[in-house]
Parts: structure tokens; sequence; C-alpha cells
């Protein structure tokens, strides 16, 4: 208990944006670059018409999204050969180590709650260049 009582807990305001490795623009929420967490990153996902992210996968830590507005296409699996497509109200899981490539086959903006068991932004995101005809 005494270690507990020199964290603190913080409001992060939204509204400071990055870009990611996968070529996928983030707006900063929870991580240990803003909050100091040490178990969990927490972003808001903004994908226009169009967008697609660079084929990856994270390394050694899961992901679980949750889908807010609009449509994506999940490309997964070791030659993105599977294709699963998330809308609004959906639960989206990614296990560690397992190569997906997000896009928006849409006209309209898709917006997702992004969830990582990674504090760190981009730490263990690993680019694959040539994954799949798609990249």
């Amino acid at each position: 208990m005494e270690n507990n009582r020199m964290k603190a807990c913080k409001i992060i305001r939204s509204g400071e944006q990055f870009r990611g490795k996968q070529g996928l623009d983030y707006f900063a929420g929870i991580s240990a670059e803003t909050a100091g967490s040490e178990g969990i990153c927490l972003h808001l996902l903004t994908m226009p018409p169009g967008a697609k992210a660079t084929a990856h996968y994270h390394q050694a830590h899961e992901t679980a999204i949750f889908m807010l507005e609009g449509t994506i296409e999940l490309a997964h699996g070791p030659n993105l050969q599977q294709v699963d497509r998330g809308q609004a109200g959906d639960f989206v899981y990614i296990p560690a180590g397992v190569l997906h490539q997000p896009r928006n086959p849409t006209g309209q903006v898709s917006k997702a709650l992004i969830a990582r068991t990674d504090p760190k932004e981009q730490e263990s995101v690993v680019l694959l260049l040539e994954a799949g005809p798609d990249v």
C-alpha cells in the first residue's frame, strides 16, 4: 500500500494527436507517456474514408477495440488472407503476434477506442512491408 500512495489518478484531455508506425493517426489517451501507466494503453483512432494501416503485428501485447462509429475491415492471418468486417458497437480482439491490417473501405469516417496490454504507445509494433498483396 505504501507504494500506491505515491501514485495519483490523472485526467488526460483529448486533443493531442500522433501518427503511429502503422500509418494511422491516434488521439493520445492513457499510456506510459501520458499518464505513467504500467500495464495498459488506451487511445482513440479515427480512420478517414479509404485509410489503411501498414500490415503489422504487436509482438508482446494484445489489443482490444470497440467500434464507436463507421465500419472497418480487418485483414489478418499469416498472409492477411482472412478478412472480417466490424461496425459500430462491435468489439474486436487481436492476439499478440497475429499479423493484421485494418482499413476503412467506406466513404465515411470510422472511430474506435483501442486498448492494448503494453503501456507504451508504439514499442512492440512490428511492421511487415511484404506481408501480402494488399500491403
